[in-house]
């Protein structure tokens, strides 16, 4: 298990079991401290096809560094994400984690110069309305579909309304 995931599941399961968040700790490489991104934080159920358990993220840094965005995002994975409930202590052996490290979003300005396997989507309106879907999400197989979706999550009607596109690329951990 790599530094990423170990930080997120130990954020995770130090929160659950105690209601604390942890600190950041001290013997991770320096690219945790020296380092600000976006991060999205999914959990998985271990002995499903990758059913999903939660998933929260920001798709700019808005913590001092990668580690604190790390443990922030996963504990809000468990904990806050709406569409279920908070994870039980009783869970935690049964879920598996994934860290991606969004790179800077690019304003684009066709569906051509998009790939659902390799760019991650934000779709804005211009009243500020802000939907974001991650690469490579299974069953998600056309730049349409994506956009679809993300503009199903921002509540933005694409019948009516016209959206800024904007793609980015991750590193999965």
């Amino acid at each position: 298990m790599n530094e990423y995931i170990k930080l997120a599941k130990n954020a995770i399961e130090t929160y659950i079991k105690t209601g604390k968040k942890i600190m950041v700790p001290e013997n991770l490489p320096e690219e945790f401290y020296n380092c600000r991104k976006g991060v999205f934080v999914t959990i998985y159920e271990k002995y499903s096809e990758k059913k999903l358990r939660g998933c929260i993220g920001t798709f700019m840094p808005t913590k001092e560094n990668v580690a604190r965005e790390i443990i922030n995002n996963a504990i809000s994975a468990a904990v806050h994400d709406c569409r279920f409930n908070p994870v039980s202590e009783s869970e935690l052996e049964n879920l598996v984690y994934e860290v991606s490290l969004l790179n800077p979003p690019e304003r684009i300005n066709s569906v051509e110069d998009l790939d659902p396997e390799k760019y991650g989507i934000i779709v804005k309106s211009p009243d500020g309305r802000t939907g974001l879907l991650l690469p490579d999400i299974e069953g998600v197989e056309t730049a349409e579909h994506q956009i679809a979706i993300a503009c199903q999550k921002a509540g933005i009607d694409l019948n009516k309304e016209r959206i800024r596109l904007y793609r980015f690329t991750v590193t999965k951990h």
